[in-house]
């Protein structure tokens, strides 16, 4: 006969999961206190396997989990990381049955992937530099360089919209293959201007029709501060046309195909 409290253990075991963030070396030790993501959020715990550490923490499954909250606790957790250790991050919503599923079937069969994988991450981290074009300076700048469409666009400056439509997409379509061409020549200028800083870098697909440049590199974390040096001169060569950040330190997102394939095997999405 068993107790109320062990059916309330029962019963909330079977609503619970282990959710993964990343995979570290094993010499890592977790935060005390830290939480994750969930409502309520699960504390941030650490399974071990040889010389691999699972960041988990538990989730309720009988809960949607997908939140805005969550995607940003489950990055800051592993950005934080990796300032200071390769960081192997799992794709957001990576839910495995218990403590055992996470050693028997991520860790146990992916293990020599795994530490191969972080050996080649160690002392690195990934920055990504994003700019966006200012609009007006843009445009200029198009129209600057084909007269033809300087020409149609002082035409439709004053014209009825119903009666040009068929000239206004036409110009709407050179300035959108004129953007294309110059955010591909300025990502060109982009990774060239920071090859000397980096080992290996990503160029990332637009997600907003001004974005200029978008890419991610991993450097060596000694070399930051030069990555930093160059972003700050190529931003104050471009301050008139586009408004350039850089994030970073961040975990290693764009250079873990062996992870995530792994990964993609042995897990589940969560969704609402």
């Amino acid at each position: 006969m068993t107790t109320q409290r062990e059916d309330v253990r029962a019963t909330d075991d079977e609503y619970t999961g282990v959710y993964v963030y990343g995979i570290m070396p094993g010499d890592i030790e977790v935060e005390s206190g830290a939480t994750g993501v969930g409502d309520p959020p699960g504390e941030v715990r650490a399974i071990r396997h040889r010389d691999l550490v699972a960041l988990v923490s538990d989730v309720r499954l009988d809960r949607p989990l997908g939140r805005a909250e969550d995607l940003v606790t489950h990055e800051e957790l592993l950005d934080s990381s990796s300032a200071y250790v390769p960081v192997l991050p799992l794709r957001f919503g990576a839910v495995v049955s218990d403590d055992d599923a996470v050693t028997d079937e991520l860790l146990g069969p992916h293990h020599d992937e795994f530490a191969a994988a972080l050996r080649q991450l160690e002392g690195h981290a990934e920055y990504v530099v994003r700019g966006r074009y200012i609009e007006q300076a843009v445009l200029q700048e198009l129209l600057a360089g084909s007269p033809q469409a300087a020409r149609l666009a002082e035409q439709l400056r004053d014209a009825d919209p119903d009666a040009t439509r068929s000239q206004r997409i036409e110009l709407g379509e050179f300035i959108n293959n004129a953007i294309t061409a110059k955010r591909d020549a300025d990502n060109r200028t982009l990774g060239k201007a920071l090859s000397g800083h980096v080992t290996a870098s990503v160029v990332r697909p637009p997600t907003h029709e001004l974005d200029a440049v978008y890419g991610a590199f991993l450097v060596e974390t000694d070399k930051a501060d030069e990555l930093r040096e160059a972003v700050g001169r190529l931003a104050e060569e471009w301050r008139d046309r586009i408004e350039l950040r850089l994030l970073g330190p961040l975990a290693t997102y764009d250079f873990i195909g062996t992870a995530a394939t792994a990964s993609s095997t042995t897990t589940t999405t969560r969704g609402d």
